[in-house]
C-alpha cells in the first residue's frame, strides 16, 4: 500500500529497548518468535536481538577489551527495534510499549489535557525581536511532579537524541533543552545576543564560557562539534534566561549547568527552540506526550504561554487533536476488503485513532491525537485499518485489468537522444535541479523579474535557493569544476527543468531539455551548431538532403552569450532552443579559461512533431 507517511520515510531509526522492561510494561513473557510476529502485526521489525555487553564488545571492536566491557555491561537480552522514521511517538520505551497494549487491546488509548498550575499562575516566555535573526521560534510546557528511576531517566534522555537525528534534523530545525524547574526561576526570556556577551557554565562543565570561547572548546568534543556550524558564523546566538538572568540554554549547542535535570528532579521545563514552528509542535507533544504518564496526574501537562516579538500570545502545548473525516469505501477500496464501519472504528482505535461513526453510512469520524502527527491523509488511516486487521488476513485476488508497463514517451525520447549525443564525441554530465540564485541569474547575466524562475521559500542553504530554469549554470559549473582537463571538453546533459506556467496545477511545470557544450581554444561555434542538426536529422524532422533543416534561425540579443555570435532556434514560429558562444564575462564568473560555446534545446516540441 502506497501512503503518504510511509512513503517518504528515508530511514528506520533503531530503538534499543531491555527486554526484561518491555515484558513488565506488556504484562506479558513472550517468546522470540511471539514477540517478533506482534512486532510484524503492528508494522515495526525485531532488527537483532542482543545485550549491553555484546554491543560494547562490538563497538570496542575483536580486539577491544572485552573483559572490561562485560565488566561494565550487564547481560541483560536488548531487543533492537526498526521503526518507521515519522513515527515519534515510537522512538522510546514508554511509546513503543503504550502502542502495543492499546493494539493488543489491555489499555484504552489515554488522554492527553492541560493542567493549571496549583499556583493559578503559568509560567511565561517572552520572545525577543532580536531572536528573529538566528532561530525564531520556542514552545514550551511544564511536566509537573514526575517521578524519575535511572530506566525513566535514559529514556527521556534517549528520546531527545533520537528526536534530534530524526524530525530535528541534527537540531537544525529544532533544538530541545530540559530543565529542572525548581533550580530556576520564571518567567523566561528567549533573545540574541553577541556571543561575547553570553556567559554561563555549560552542563558536565566546571568553568564559565562566554559562547564564543565555548564554540572553539566544543570544537575538540566528539558529539557536540557536529552542531556548531548551525549558529557559529551568526552574528548574534540564541539564548535562553531565566528572571534572574540564568542562562538555560545556548541552542542548539548545549544547556547550561545549573539547570540540569537528574534523578531528583520533579518539575521539568521543556523548552523547544527552532526554525520550523510546526516541527517545534511536534517534537513538544512527543515528549510531554511520551513522559506525562509519569507525573503526580498522569496523562496532563502544564501549559506556558510564549509572547511572541508581536505581542501575540500562544499557549502551548497546543496539542493539535483534529479530526477526519474518512470514507469507509475508500478505505476498502485501497486495502482491497469489505470491513464494515463498526468493525473498521474498532480496529482504528487499536491504532490510537479514537473513531465514532460518521453522520452518513459512509463515513467515519477519527480523531488523531497529539501523538500520531503522522496522519496527513486518508490513506494513512487506510494504512492503520489494514494493519489492525492484518495483512495476511487479506485475500489475495487477481486484478481485474492487467497492465505492461512501458516506458514513459519523453523518457523513450530522450534516451534516443542522449545516445545520438553520446556517440558524437560528448560525454554526459548530471548536475543538481536545484541552485543558488546567483548562478541561475546573476554569474549568467540574467535578471531576476520575479516571474522567470521557481524560488524555494526556506532554503537550507545558498546552494538550494532555486530550481534551475536553465540547463546552463550547471554545465558550466561542472567545467570550471575540471578546467584542468585536457581540452577540447565536450559535454551534454538532457535533464528538466522549472518553468513557471500559470495555466500548470501548481503554477510550474517541467520542461525536458538538451543542453550541448564545447569548449576549446577556439570557441566551436559551428560544432554545437552541427550537433543540432544531427539532432534534427535523427528525431526524423530535417531531411538528409539538405533541403530543410527542420529548423529557423533568428538573430538574438541574450546578454548570456556574445554580441553577433547567437542565434535563436525557431520552429513552426515558437523558439525551442538557443545556442551561442559564451560571454567571456559569464565564464570568468565559473573559472572557465577556454572559449565556450553552448546549445540548450527544448525536446517536447520536438518529440510532438515526430
Amino acid at each position: 500500500i502506497a501512503t503518504s507517511r510511509r512513503a517518504h520515510a528515508f530511514a528506520m531509526p533503531t530503538v534499543n529497548l531491555n527486554r526484561d522492561e518491555l515484558f513488565a510494561r506488556l504484562g506479558k513473557t513472550y517468546t522470540e518468535d511471539e514477540f517478533d510476529e506482534l512486532c510484524f502485526e503492528f508494522g515495526i521489525e525485531l532488527d537483532e536481538v542482543t545485550s549491553e555487553s555484546a554491543m560494547k564488545s562490538k563497538f570496542l571492536g575483536q580486539d577491544g577489551d572485552k573483559t572490561s566491557a562485560n565488566a561494565d555491561e550487564s547481560d541483560d537480552v536488548i531487543y533492537k527495534i526498526d521503526i518507521p522514521a515519522n513515527r515519534y511517538d515510537l522512538l522510546c520505551l514508554e511509546g513503543i510499549s503504550r502502542a502495543l497494549n492499546v493494539f493488543r487491546g489491555t489499555t484504552p488509548t489515554p488522554t492527553f489535557r492541560a493542567r493549571e498550575p496549583s499556583s493559578g499562575t503559568r509560567e511565561r516566555m517572552t520572545v525577543k525581536p532580536s531572536a528573529m535573526l538566528v532561530r525564531p521560534f520556542v514552545v514550551c510546557a511544564v511536566l509537573r511532579g514526575l517521578k524519575f528511576t535511572k530506566e525513566r531517566y535514559e529514556s527521556f534522555i534517549d528520546l531527545q537524541d533520537k528526536l534530534h537525528q530524526n524530525i530535528c534534523r541534527r537540531r537544525s530545525l529544532v533544538a530541545i533543552g530540559t530543565h529542572d524547574l525548581g533550580k530556576i526561576k520564571g518567567p523566561f526570556t528567549y533573545e540574541a545576543q553577541l556571543p561575547e556577551e553570553i556567559e554561563f557554565v555549560p552542563l558536565k562543565q566546571e568553568k564559565s564560557f562566554n559562547a564564543r570561547d565555548l564554540m572553539e572548546f566544543y570544537k575538540g568534543d566528539q558529539k557536540l562539534k557536529h552542531f556548531l556550524h548551525i549558529i557559529e558564523d551568526s552574528a548574534v546566538f540564541p539564548v535562553v534566561k531565566d528572571s534572574e538572568g540564568t542562562v538555560l540554554s545556548l541552542p542548539p549547542i548545549i544547556n547550561g549547568a545549573k539547570s540540569a535535570i537528574s534523578l531528583d528532579t520533579t518539575d521539568v521545563f521543556i523548552e523547544c527552540t527552532a526554525t520550523d514552528l510546526n516541527k517545534a509542535k511536534i517534537v513538544l507533544n512527543t515528549m510531554v506526550t511520551m513522559f506525562s504518564e509519569y507525573c503526580a496526574e498522569p496523562f496532563t501537562v502544564e501549559p506556558v504561554d510564549v509572547v511572541d516579538c508581536t505581542g501575540k500570545e500562544t499557549t502551548y502545548p497546543d496539542f493539535m487533536t483534529r479530526f477526519v473525516d474518512a470514507d469507509v469505501d475508500y478505505i476498502n477500496k485501497r486495502i482491497g476488503t469489505s470491513i464494515d464501519r463498526q468493525t473498521m472504528a474498532a480496529l482504528l482505535c487499536r491504532m490510537q485513532l479514537p473513531t465514532k461513526l460518521g453522520a452518513d453510512e459512509t463515513t467515519l469520524r477519527v480523531e488523531v491525537p497529539p501523538t500520531r502527527s503522522d496522519i496527513l491523509h486518508p490513506c494513512d488511516i487506510a494504512e492503520d485499518v489494514a494493519i489492525a486487521h492484518g495483512y495476511n488476513n487479506i485475500a489475495r485476488t487477481v486484478p481485474n485489468t492487467y497492465t505492461i508497463a512501458s516506458q514513459q514517451p519523453i523518457n523513450k525520447f530522450s534516451d534516443a537522444v542522449r545516445g545520438e549525443v553520446a556517440r558524437s564525441g560528448f560525454s554526459e554530465v548530471l548536475t543538481w535541479i536545484l541552485c543558488s540564485h546567483d548562478d541561475n541569474f546573476a554569474n549568467v547575466l540574467r535578471e531576476d523579474d520575479g516571474n522567470s524562475a521557481a524560488i524555494v521559500a526556506n532554503p537550507s542553504s545558498l546552494d538550494v535557493q532555486v530550481a534551475r530554469n536553465s540547463l546552463l549554470p550547471g554545465a558550466l559549473k561542472a567545467l570550471g569544476a575540471n578546467k584542468d582537463a585536457p581540452l577540447p571538453a565536450k559535454l551534454f546533459e538532457v535533464g528538466d527543468v522549472v518553468v513557471l506556467d500559470p495555466e500548470a496545477d501548481v503554477g510550474a511545470r517541467n520542461s525536458r531539455r538538451l543542453l550541448v557544450l564545447y569548449s576549446n581554444v577556439q570557441s566551436g561555434f559551428e560544432v554545437v551548431q552541427g550537433v543540432l542538426d544531427r539532432v534534427m536529422q535523427v528525431v526524423g524532422i530535417a531531411k538528409f538532403d539538405g533541403s530543410d533543416f527542420g529548423y529557423q534561425l533568428q538573430e538574438s540579443n541574450e546578454p548570456t552569450y556574445f554580441p553577433g555570435r547567437q542565434a535563436h532556434v525557431m520552429r513552426n514560429g515558437k523558439k525551442i532552443g538557443v545556442f551561442g558562444i559564451v560571454h567571456p564575462d559569464v565564464c570568468a564568473k565559473f573559472d572557465i579559461v577556454s572559449p565556450t560555446s553552448v546549445l540548450e534545446l527544448e525536446l517536447e516540441p520536438l518529440m510532438a512533431s515526430v
